[in-house]
C-alpha cells in the first residue's frame, strides 16, 4: 500500500484545503478515514468521493468495505448475489466463523451449514479426511484444511466449502508449528482449492478471530475472480 497510496496523500494535503487522512489498524483489518474541512457544502462531498474512488483503484481488491460493512456482511451479499451456498469444517475456530456468517440477518439464504471437528476422529467421521492423511501431514496442515473444506462441502451439497484447522494456544504449539498456525483451505465453483497457511499472533481469542476474518476474506476473493 505505501508504494501506490503514499503519493496520493502527498498531494492531497497540498491542496487547498486539504485532505487528511489516518490509518486505524484494528483487529483483521486496516481503515483509512479521509477528512476534509471545507465551507462549500457541495464541493467538499464531492472531492472526498474522488479521493475514496482514488485509493479503491489504487488497492483494488484490498478492499473489501467503502461504507462500514463487516466483512461477513459483505461477503453475504456477494454469496446472495451469485445464488451460492457455503458450509464450513471448523477446528480450532471453534464454529465462530458460522457464527459470523448467521449473525447476519437473512444468512439462510446462503449458509447452509457445517461442523465443529474440534478431533481428530470427527474430523474423519463429519469431513470424511482420512486418518492417513492425519497421519501424514498433522492435523494443522493445508493438505487437511483442502480434505475439510471438500468434505464438508460434499455432506451438505454447498457451493463452498471451508476449512479451518490451527493452533489456537496459548497450549499446543511446536517449533514447527507454533502458536497462532492456522491453515485454511477454501473449495468449490470452478477454481481449484485457494490454501494458505497464516502465522497469526496475539492470543487465543485474537487468532480465532483473526483465523476467521481470513477465511471470509479468502472467499471473498475468490468469488471476486468468478
Amino acid at each position: 500500500m505505501e508504494e501506490i497510496a503514499q503519493p496520493i496523500y502527498s498531494r492531497w494535503i497540498t491542496e487547498t484545503p486539504p485532505i487528511e487522512t489516518t490509518i486505524l489498524a484494528v483487529p483483521g483489518q486496516i481503515e483509512l478515514h479521509l477528512t476534509l474541512r471545507s465551507d462549500r457544502a457541495t464541493a467538499a462531498p464531492e472531492r472526498l468521493r474522488a479521493a475514496r474512488d482514488e485509493l479503491v483503484a489504487a488497492l483494488k481488491n484490498d478492499v473489501f468495505s467503502i461504507d462500514g460493512r463487516s466483512m461477513e456482511e459483505i461477503l453475504g451479499g456477494l454469496l446472495r448475489d451469485r445464488h451460492l451456498t457455503i458450509s464450513a469444517a471448523e477446528s480450532c475456530t471453534g464454529g465462530l466463523l458460522l457464527t459470523r456468517l448467521t449473525d447476519i440477518a437473512g444468512s439462510s439464504d446462503y449458509v447452509l451449514g457445517g461442523a465443529v471437528t474440534y478431533s481428530n476422529s470427527l474430523k474423519t467421521a463429519f469431513a470424511d479426511v482420512p486418518a492417513t492423511l492425519i497421519e501424514q501431514h498433522g492435523a494443522v496442515s493445508e493438505p487437511v484444511a483442502v480434505a475439510l473444506a471438500d468434505g464438508v462441502r460434499a455432506r451438505t451439497g454447498a457451493s463452498l466449502g471451508v476449512g479451518i484447522t490451527g493452533v489456537a494456544g496459548p497450549g499446543g504449539g511446536s517449533p514447527e508449528k507454533p502458536v497462532g498456525t492456522v491453515a485454511i483451505a477454501v473449495t468449490g465453483t470452478q477454481h481449484t482449492a485457494r490454501v494458505r497457511t497464516f502465522s497469526l499472533i496475539g492470543g487465543r481469542q485474537q487468532v480465532r478471530f483473526q483465523a476467521t476474518q481470513a477465511a471470509l476474506d479468502m472467499v471473498r476473493r475468490q468469488l471476486l475472480e468468478l
